[in-house]
């Protein structure tokens, strides 16, 4: 079985940071210095905007965002405007797809099916949409997803929403740029559980362990691309 090197940050990370250090991991995982790697994070508060978002889709002003202390960026993934911030499960898997099927689509669908058996657990049903990245809970987006593929080598990702702030969404963008649907957390569906990152993270590892058909290898933190050794889980 493959290994798959997880670097959990559990304190929320700035956005332009973490987008370095996947750029960085990305060039070794393409000279085979190191095997495959899932970054499991938070970010602080940002919105990212994709390279097929339109003008129109953001409706407050950087300057206004920044009043509010929530960032602006212009990214290099797929997909249009979304927002990340406490609260929120990000996942950049630093995957070789030559050895998971070397399959954009397929790659994509299996992102999807991490975050189906994931919500899954908790007792929703999590579907796809025909024409539309993502998984949804009824007619409401509870994870988006956005990648950047170098020569099989891929980054960006996923972003579940737990229990993160959703106003951004229904206040300053159009998320995803899909205008007759809205968007929901697992706080939102199931508001009596009152879950947290570290009632997801372990499932959502394991769906991805499982979907993805690796076994996942433990760092300690700080770290940076195996800097300090393996631990058990």
């Amino acid at each position: 079985m493959l290994h798959c090197h997880l670097l959990s940050y559990q304190e929320p990370q700035p956005y332009g940071e973490m987008l370095a250090r996947q750029y960085a991991l990305v060039e070794k995982r393409r000279a085979g210095e190191i095997e495959d790697t899932l970054l499991l994070l938070e970010h602080t508060p940002t919105v990212t905007i994709g390279k097929t978002a339109q003008g129109g889709d953001l409706l407050t002003s950087p300057a206004e965002l920044a009043r509010l202390g929530i960032t602006v960026e212009t990214v290099d993934r797929g997909g249009e405007i979304t927002y990340h911030g406490p609260g929120q499960l990000v996942g950049y898997p630093i995957l070789d797809l030559r050895q998971h099927g070397q399959d954009l689509h397929r790659y994509l669908r299996d992102l999807e099916e991490v975050i189906i058996r994931t919500v899954g657990e908790f007792g929703l049903e999590g579907t796809r949409k025909p024409g539309l990245t993502g998984v949804w809970i009824g007619e409401r987006k509870i994870a988006a997803i956005g990648i950047k593929v170098r020569q099989w080598v891929t980054m960006h990702g996923f972003a579940l929403n737990i229990d993160n702030d959703l106003n951004p969404y229904r206040r300053d963008f159009i998320p995803c740029g899909i205008r007759d649907r809205g968007v929901t957390s697992l706080a939102e569906e199931l508001p009596d559980l009152g879950l947290k990152r570290p009632d997801v993270e372990p499932r959502l590892l394991r769906a991805f362990a499982v979907v993805f058909g690796v076994s996942p290898v433990f760092y300690a933190l700080p770290v940076f691309a195996g800097e300090m050794g393996i631990i058990t889980p």
